[in-house]
């Protein structure tokens, strides 16, 4: 074993890393990141014991690397790398998933070798393409595809969206029996055993990564299981924490059950697509993240494999239903729109959308069908008449907003009434003002009515503003993203606040008929708003059915000097 050490000069803020660099199987070496001080993972949780960034490297006839390290590890990691192998010729770079603390070094490693044909997902080479700004060669591969490297090391892939980013993919090597997983069965555990040989020192950090990171998807979990439950594992190489090999069973049946758990109170979508056909993915994943914004599972089958009874049991399980039409010449996809229209009832909803292949089955005919057995209609059926651009991909994430607020509606209305009278009226005596959030990405606009606002802080300047998470103009509103606060006058804001409280279908223009013209930050200002600020998102923080968003104020004007600010005077505290 080999074990690197860094400390700088800002030994403090960043704390001590280490590398250890370990033999596991034959012929395969991981590489340990080791990060002793960390005391948080993004913004989610705490961290108790610190974490590692685990990447591994097979050596066959070719040499494939699997996955990298976070970007604080540059120097280290580099020079680990290098002394394992001439990176000139590195064959392969394998993508298990693009979150930063896997990939911050892709970039790095391309530009050591740029002849390295990049393996992932065809999510995860978009969103490489989009992180990396450079050319290179790429290879997509999907569930059940393999890569012989020689000497023994054929490796299989093993599709696992959302475990826990939408491009998941594991790699399992047969000759020494180790499935890398990426995040899958991790944990934030840092200390110098590469193995988990004592499964009570590690079990409360394993639950807690579970309930953290793998539990919002338990869906996906027990799909991923399935789909390895074939594979004859001896030890799972994960990104975080120790490798899985003294316990194995116990680890995979904890996951399965408390995923059978998590499962049994979820409201459920079923979204049929078509992977490979199309821009069928694309917005399939667009829709799952709207309706996952309520709180709602999603669950994706690729129509093209879809075997018949699972395809009935998971229509009978399903509150919702959502299909990406396949390929009229798609035989297997023919037999599993028919299983659904057997097993759907009319106590479900249904959202149809084409997927742009040039070959679509009819929408309309199968929308007809769906209505004659008295489905409700969630969203307008989709149609794509050109390539997806952001416009199509925020109709998408809408729509499925709109399916997740129509099946949780029932679960609302309990939530409200759920407070004991006196402490919502309480509540309610909590007062606020009215403002309108405006905000644009490229061709893409929204608002939403905001009254949970207050000034934040003084140096810098700063607001937070609570966003619902069911409101559509979340995504808009990540780090580094801009809106504009517009202020409301008191007598003279329920015009602009009936309009921006009202229904719109997805991408209706939410700004028709009102006057606006652009800010500096290119987001939309009300023409009628006493004032309004224009702002940076730098931060955000999860408080249960809300964001908070806290932003640097870099600008703004008042229209009316003597202008008052509406007023939200509530009566109760349970809603808005």
């Amino acid at each position: 074993m080999v074990v690197l050490t860094a400390r700088s000069e800002n030994t403090k803020p960043q704390g001590r890393l280490t590398m250890q660099t370990v033999e596991i199987g034959s012929e395969t070496l991981c590489i340990r990141s080791l990060d002793w001080d960390r005391d948080r993972f993004d913004i989610e949780f705490g961290l108790q014991n610190g974490t590692t960034y685990n990447s591994f490297f097979v050596q066959g006839d070719k040499t494939a690397l699997i996955d990298t390290s976070h970007r604080k590890f540059q120097e280290l990691y580099l020079d680990a790398l290098t002394g394992l192998i001439d990176l000139s010729t590195l064959d392969y770079l394998i993508i298990s998933h693009t979150e930063p603390d896997h990939s911050g070094l892709v970039k790095e490693v391309l530009q050591l070798a740029p002849q390295v044909t990049v393996v992932g997902a065809k999510v995860a080479i978009q969103f490489l393409q989009n992180m990396v700004h450079q050319p290179f060669q790429s290879l997509i591969v999907k569930n059940g595809d393999r890569l012989n490297l020689g000497n023994g090391h054929e490796l299989e892939f093993v599709s696992a969206p959302n475990l826990h980013w939408p491009d998941t993919i594991f790699t399992y090597d047969a000759k020494t029996r180790i499935l890398f997983t990426c995040d899958a069965f991790g944990m934030h555990y840092c200390n110098d055993y590469t193995f988990d040989e004592d499964s009570e020192l590690i079990e409360a950090d394993f639950k807690y990564y579970y309930d953290c990171l793998m539990a919002p998807n338990a869906r996906s979990v027990l799909s991923a299981i399935k789909r390895i439950d074939k594979l004859d594992v001896g030890i799972i190489a994960t990104g975080h924490g120790p490798l899985l090999q003294h316990h194995l069973s116990e680890w995979v049946n904890r996951y399965q059950q408390w995923s059978q758990e998590q499962t049994k109170a979820d409201t459920l979508v079923a979204l049929f697509y078509s992977e490979d056909y199309g821009y069928s993915d694309q917005l399939a994943r667009a829709i799952a993240h709207g309706i996952q914004r309520n709180g709602v599972a999603v669950e994706l089958v690729d129509l093209s494999d879809a075997e018949p009874h699972e395809v009935r049991e998971l229509v009978n399980q399903a509150a919702g239903l959502v299909i990406g039409m396949p390929s009229q010449a798609n035989q297997n996809a023919h037999a599993a729109l028919s299983t659904i229209l057997a097993a759907a009832h009319n106590k479900q909803a249904i959202g149809l959308f084409e997927t742009g292949g040039g070959e679509d089955e009819p929408i309309y005919p199968l929308r007809n069908k769906f209505q004659e057995i008295g489905l409700t209609e969630a969203f307008p059926p989709i149609l794509i008449k050109e390539p997806p651009t952001q416009v199509i991909e925020q109709i998408c994430d809408e729509a499925g907003t709109d399916i997740g607020q129509w099946l949780t509606r029932d679960r609302t209305i309990k939530q409200i009434k759920a407070l004991d009278n006196d402490l919502e009226r309480a509540l309610g005596r909590l007062s606020s003002g009215l403002y309108i959030m405006t905000a644009r990405k490229g061709d893409v606009k929204s608002a939403m009515l905001a009254s949970w606002v207050m000034q934040a802080s003084m140096n810098p300047l700063g607001v937070a503003v609570a966003v619902a998470k069911d409101r559509a103009i979340e995504s808009l509103l990540h780090v580094g993203d801009r809106f504009v606060l517009n202020v409301l006058e008191e007598d003279n804001y329920q015009s602009l606040m009936k309009h921006f409280l009202k229904r719109f279908s997805p991408g209706a223009d939410r700004f028709a008929g009102i006057k606006t013209y652009s800010a500096s930050n290119g987001c939309p200002i009300l023409a009628d708003a006493l004032a309004y600020m224009e702002c940076e998102v730098t931060m955000r923080m999860e408080c249960s059915d809300h964001w908070i968003i806290y932003s640097s104020v870099q600008t703004g004007r008042v229209a009316k000097i003597d202008g008052l600010t509406a007023v939200h005077h509530r009566k109760v505290g349970n809603h808005y």
